[in-house]
């Protein structure tokens, strides 16, 4: 993978993984330079406005050193979509088959979601050891969790969908959780107010988390 970028890694770069919704691709520069400065190395831009690829190819040309990925990757061609704009990374909320297939043949790493036991043995039997579980809270948050490490001990997850500040330390208490996924530090009402300084202040309060 590109430049030695492993999943693992991806998920070790921040305790909280910034979900981030962002509408106008003005904002991605500015905002990447934000989190950073709140020591967050990290930064999933999904899939889910017209402006996230322009978000990406942005932040992938002019700041670089933020390591940036896409979040609510559905297809094979959103794959290629993230990738051509500049994506490290890509997550999914679940994981297809003919997804994961094509995700195995690219240079970037590919974390798919899981939400069931059979979901995570579907992913192991394709090569894949790290997973999104999504969405976490509504699974059954912390214990769903750490029950999960009992049959599978080598995956490692990254827990997405209402994980809040006050619950997130819970889910890194465990061996088998590397990152949280949360919408809090950046969430679209900051970034579009261009609230930095609270948006720096989340992150600073996330990277020291872990």
């Amino acid at each position: 993978m590109s430049e030695a970028l492993q999943p693992e890694d991806v998920l070790r770069l921040s305790p909280v993984m910034p979900v981030v919704v962002i509408d106008d691709a003005a904002h991605a520069v500015q905002l990447a330079r934000t989190l950073l400065a709140g020591g967050v190395k990290t930064i999933e831009i999904t899939l889910r406005t017209p402006a996230a690829l322009d978000a990406i190819r942005a932040i992938a040309t002019e700041a670089p050193e933020m390591i940036v990925g896409a979040g609510t990757v559905l297809t094979a061609d959103d794959l290629d979509a993230a990738i051509a704009a500049g994506a490290r990374y890509a997550l999914s909320p679940g994981g297809t088959s003919k997804l994961m297939k094509a995700a195995r043949k690219q240079d970037i790493p590919f974390i798919p979601g899981v939400a069931t036991a059979s979901e995570v043995q579907r992913g192991l039997q394709l090569g894949y050891r790290c997973f999104k579980l999504f969405p976490a809270e509504q699974l059954g948050g912390v214990s769903a969790v750490k029950a999960l490490a009992g049959p599978f001990p080598s995956i490692r997850f990254c827990p997405t969908g209402s994980i809040t500040p006050e619950k997130a330390p819970g889910y890194l208490a465990l061996d088998n959780v590397l990152c949280v996924g949360g919408s809090w530090i950046a969430p679209a009402d900051k970034i579009r107010s261009g609230d930095w300084a609270g948006i720096e202040a989340a992150a600073r309060q996330a990277a020291a988390l872990r």
